[in-house]
């Protein structure tokens, strides 16, 4: 399994480039690609604004050995199209059967949330927290092509139109939570402080 990470957008809402913004002890893009280890076998991220800056970001990930996938650097040339573009240049890498996608601003889902993810089979699964679907989800091969035939003008929500959808109910409101403006970035550094006292107050109790 392989999973795209879109990170090409331009951060206009959060007043910075919010990819590489410290969340917990990791950036906001790493804390989303890790949620892959043990699921994927290849993490792919999908640059378009200030690719550079990914791109570093993509070198100094791969250069800690911390992951067991690999993670590949893809520069989408024509991201000032919108995510779809960023979303079809993704899936022209992807060599899995079935594969994830997630904007990079997606940090706080749990991993617990992309294993039970994986397990589950449909062309399209969609995690959902009371009744709400977020992400990641997680498509076919089948799904890929179409994804790839469709006109560039398109999105995505119009291909999933066209198919049976799995929803996963899941007990993790990190699902719908991404970042979008510096006040969705506050309340992510307080939910993650939380969820890291919750993790070890369970631990000690175990």
């Amino acid at each position: 399994m392989e999973a795209i990470i879109l990170a090409a957008g331009y951060s206009t809402r959060a007043n910075a480039f919010k990819m590489t913004l410290p969340l917990g002890r990791m950036t906001i893009l790493e804390q989303t690609v890790s949620k892959f280890e043990g699921v994927c076998s290849r993490v792919i991220i999908v640059a378009g604004y200030q690719a550079e800056i990914i791109q570093e970001e993509v070198a100094k990930l791969s250069s800690k050995n911390d992951y067991s996938f690999q993670i590949q650097f893809v520069y989408n040339k024509e991201f000032q199209q919108g995510m779809f573009s960023s979303i079809q240049r993704g899936c022209k890498e992807v060599n899995a059967p079935d594969f994830f996608i997630t904007p990079g601003d997606c940090p706080l889902v749990k991993k617990e949330t992309v294993q039970l993810l994986a397990k589950q089979k449909g062309n399209v699964v969609i995690p959902s927290y009371h009744y709400k679907g977020g992400h990641p989800i997680r498509l076919s091969s089948e799904v890929r092509q179409k994804i790839l035939k469709t006109n560039p003008g398109s999105n995505l929500r119009v291909v999933l139109g066209g198919y049976e959808k799995t929803y996963l109910n899941v007990e993790d409101p990190g699902i719908l939570m991404d970042i979008d403006t510096i006040e969705d970035y506050q309340n992510a550094i307080k939910y993650d402080k939380a969820e890291c006292s919750r993790y070890f107050l369970n631990k000690n109790e175990s």
